[in-house]
């Protein structure tokens, strides 16, 4: 029976993940498929595009109770079992990457899952686990979105700056081990999702938003050689 719940609390984190509700917020505000809008993704990030800032804020705040959530749910379900409550939230990081409640078939008649690329979910499931990783892992993602300027960029830093707290505070004796598969797994599941981005860093084509330093010394930089033509 205790198998049972185990699995129907992972089942729930990836349900829980999987509700779009940056498709949601968009569609009542603007009308619009955030799925046809720039990368399709159903994020913070392509919210904050389609329908703007609060829009954005909404999105990511809900998507970020949806992961640490999952991990609270299976901490009542399961208790006694640690890897299911680090299991939770990777699921609920796939569902919110690869949605069932956005299933479609493309042009060519294939089914296909539609979602965003899990940063938020990730550092909810991580808050779950331990709640003080908000602020850490919030107050190292801005640093790096506004100095490198680049989405993608702080999307993987997440994981990688979950896994590494985790690690230290495994090291001292002060977490769980387990934890720190919670944040590789994530780590994972972000790069797969963002392999595009990927592409597109390493090709150097990757968007760089204006606020940041790097974007900032960018458009100074385009704006000399304009000059100097």
């Amino acid at each position: 029976m205790q198998t049972w719940i185990e699995t129907a609390a992972v089942v729930l984190g990836y349900l829980l993940g999987s509700i779009p509700f940056g498709l949601l917020i968009v569609k009542v505000k603007t009308g619009r498929d955030l799925r046809e809008i720039e990368s399709g993704r159903t994020g913070g990030t392509n919210t904050l595009r389609a329908a703007g800032f609060w829009a954005g804020l909404l999105t990511a705040i809900l998507d970020i109770l949806k992961g640490a959530a999952s991990v609270w749910i299976a901490q009542r379900l399961a208790p006694g079992n640690h890897l299911v409550q680090v299991l939770a939230p990777v699921a609920a990081i796939l569902g919110h990457n690869y949605s069932i409640f956005l299933i479609r078939r493309d042009e060519d008649g294939r089914l296909r899952f539609h979602g965003g690329a899990g940063g938020a979910p990730a550092l909810g499931g991580a808050v779950g686990l331990w709640l003080p990783m908000f602020p850490i892992a919030f107050s190292a993602g801005a640093l790096i979105f506004f100095t490198v300027g680049i989405a993608s960029v702080t999307t993987m830093s997440i994981a990688l700056i979950v896994t590494i707290v985790f690690a230290i505070r495994a090291y001292l004796g002060l977490q769980n081990p387990i934890d720190i598969l919670y944040g590789v797994l994530a780590l994972f599941l972000l790069g797969w999702a963002l392999r595009p981005n990927i592409k597109k860093l390493i090709e150097g084509k990757e968007r760089v938003v204006s606020i940041s330093l790097h974007g900032w010394l960018k458009a100074r930089r385009e704006a000399k050689q304009s000059e100097s033509r």
